[in-house]
């Protein structure tokens, strides 16, 4: 930068602090003078590290700051290191002391990093360990798996239901408590030490996962239709879990599905494998389903019928 010049390097804290744009590498190596806030400032931490030499002025009121740093930038080449709360209140303080100058220096927002995509999940996975960590939540911290379940399984028919309303902004409202109970089971996990797990072995899982299971997109597999897709996904799988997988149809299948659920699951696989099933078997199932679906009505008619006269106790 040359003199008369004051640049404002802004960051993202989801980034790690050394990794600079080449603007803003250009804009700290051309400075005359480096100023931030304080020498504990993850971005200062970086450069003092690499060598580079930063004056820290402390905590300093938004007005007072931006005075201080235009009347430095009068004669000289200034750069003022964003902190991590973003320095609320700064840039407008800049804008009002240049304003008041006949001949104020150059001013420019220098953005030295920037959030990818999926930044805002580190903010989650931060936000679960302030809440687990000593100083936090008293519930967040006692809960365990067998304890979440109940919320899991609540969450997920809360989606389904955001999901028929056909209302957008409620269903990722509800897709973020489901992933709410990801990261909290994942957190709760690496809590329990040695034979535990974290957030970062259930996204490598996933990963792994869809990568090995989309030979067609990731290697050199010809699958070019849904339907091949499906078909391809279940061979995989087969040669994955081996056994009792391609021998019994309800195998994985979890106990505490739903009937309804389980059924179009089991038949679905029925369809990928390519199996014939006896008609009988299946007139009994759809009979099942309906006289399944008739009960549950029954039950809701019933607890909105508790719902409406439910009154208080004395």
């Amino acid at each position: 930068m040359t003199a008369g010049r004051l640049g404002l390097v802004v960051t993202s804290p989801r980034v790690a602090p050394g990794l600079l744009s080449h603007a803003a590498w250009s804009a700290v190596a051309g400075a005359d003078r480096r100023l931030a806030r304080s020498a504990d400032e993850p971005l200062v931490e970086a450069l003092t590290d690499a060598g580079v030499e930063v004056e820290c002025v402390g905590d300093v009121a938004p007005a007072a700051l931006a005075r201080q740093l235009v009347d430095l930038a009068g004669s000289v080449s200034v750069v003022w290191l964003g902190s991590s709360d973003a320095d609320p209140g700064l840039s407008d303080a800049v804008a009002a002391e240049v304003s008041r100058l006949e001949v104020p220096p150059d001013v420019e927002l220098v953005v030295g990093s920037w959030d990818v995509q999926g930044g805002r999940l580190l903010d989650v996975v931060a936000a679960m360990d302030r809440l687990r960590s000593p100083g936090g939540c008293p519930w967040d911290a006692e809960q365990t798996h067998a304890s979440l379940a109940p919320y899991l399984v609540e969450e997920a028919h809360e989606v389904l239901e955001a999901i028929d309303t056909g209302d957008p902004r409620l269903l990722a409202e509800e897709l973020g408590d489901v992933l709410l109970q990801v990261v909290f089971h994942a957190r709760v996990a690496e809590d329990a030490g040695e034979d535990g797990f974290d957030v970062d072995t259930v996204a490598g899982l996933l990963v792994d996962k869809l990568v090995r299971r989309h030979p067609h997109v990731f290697a050199d597999g010809d699958a070019s239709t849904p339907e091949e897709v499906e078909q391809e996904w279940e061979r995989i799988k087969g040669e994955e879990k081996a056994g009792a997988y391609a021998e019994d149809l309800l195998h994985g299948v979890p106990g505490s599905l739903p009937p309804e659920l389980a059924a179009t699951k089991v038949l679905a696989r029925v369809r990928r494998r390519g199996l014939g099933v006896e008609a009988t078997a299946l007139a009994e199932l759809e009979a099942s389903r309906v006289a399944l679906a008739a009960a549950e009505e029954r039950v809701r008619t019933a607890l909105r019928a508790v719902a409406d006269g439910a009154t208080p106790t004395a």
